[in-house]
């Protein structure tokens, strides 16, 4: 304690510290701009970046003109049924027929009914970018958008290589996303995941890039995609993964979890990819 008695003044703390390094960073964030591409910066002067109307940074602008190109996916199938090893065996089929239990035969199906994600890359030509394990033995496939419309979808052609597929609705007015370089993902950028998580309607969550040129991600054969800790989850196949631009940057495709949920750890295809086989399809097709 000094002479005087008094109390000495304490050091700032650890707290305080941190409180202004966060207002420092939200006061950045404030004044910040993108630098875009030409193509990007022409969609962002349609539809401006601004604050929040509360003063404070916000994503909700952002959100206002990049999710009605999102689309919800939702695809009656039928499928073979997967016959399990267990019905081979003797006494298990003896216990089914005991209790009266049908036992399935080999090349039967069922009706399945699945949901997923796309993204407007063509509003002019109806053409939207989703996944195409989705699509598998699809008999119906519905499209609708974040305003409620609805329409059938048809499937224009798939890229097996990177399980994307194109699917054809008619002209619609909703401006499509751009597709960003995804070459220039650097580990931490900033990027925000849009689609319908178990089917419970249009979701956005964020997180950053957390690797980039994963290859072998489980038993797939995708070839490198961009790692990211933004929620993803069933259903959220197919919809993008975009930067703070707007610009499309990935294709969300898979994740990896022990129980088939988000851990932080999903999978999309890098947007230059995802173009090319956009591009493809087209030239397949007669659609380019």
């Amino acid at each position: 304690m000094p002479a005087s008695g008094r109390p000495a003044p304490r050091p700032a703390s650890r707290l305080n510290t941190a409180l202004l390094a966060a207002a420092y960073l939200t006061l950045t964030a404030c004044q910040w701009q993108p630098q875009l591409r030409p193509e990007a910066a022409a969609f962002a002067d349609r539809f401006p970046l601004h604050k929040a109307s509360a003063g404070y940074p916000s994503l909700a602008p952002l959100m206002r003109r990049v999710t009605p190109a999102v689309v919800n996916v939702a695809v009656d199938a039928v499928v073979r049924t997967e016959r399990n090893p267990l019905l081979k065996d003797r006494d298990f089929r003896r216990f089914m027929k005991h209790f009266g239990l049908e036992i399935p035969k080999e090349g039967d199906t069922e009706r399945r009914q699945s949901v997923g994600s796309g993204v407007i890359v063509d509003g002019e030509r109806g053409y939207i970018l989703t996944n195409q394990h989705l699509l598998e033995g699809a008999t119906a496939i519905d499209v609708t958008l974040k305003d409620r419309r609805s329409y059938p979808a048809r499937l224009l052609g798939v890229d097996e290589s990177t399980d994307l597929a194109v699917l054809a609705i008619p002209r619609i007015a909703i401006t499509p996303l751009p597709f960003g370089d995804s070459r220039a993902l650097e580990v931490g950028d900033f990027v925000i995941a849009i689609g319908n998580p178990f089917g419970l309607g249009q979701t956005v969550t964020s997180g950053i890039v957390s690797a980039v040129g994963r290859n072998d991600v489980g038993d797939s054969d995708l070839g490198e995609l961009v790692q990211t800790d933004a929620s993803i989850n069933p259903g959220n196949s197919g919809g993008p993964l975009i930067n703070l631009a707007g610009e499309i940057v990935g294709i969300n495709t898979a994740l990896i979890g022990p129980t088939g949920s988000n851990v932080g750890i999903g999978f999309a295809v890098p947007s230059n990819r995802a173009r090319a086989a956009l591009e493809r399809v087209l030239r397949q097709h007669g659609g380019g």
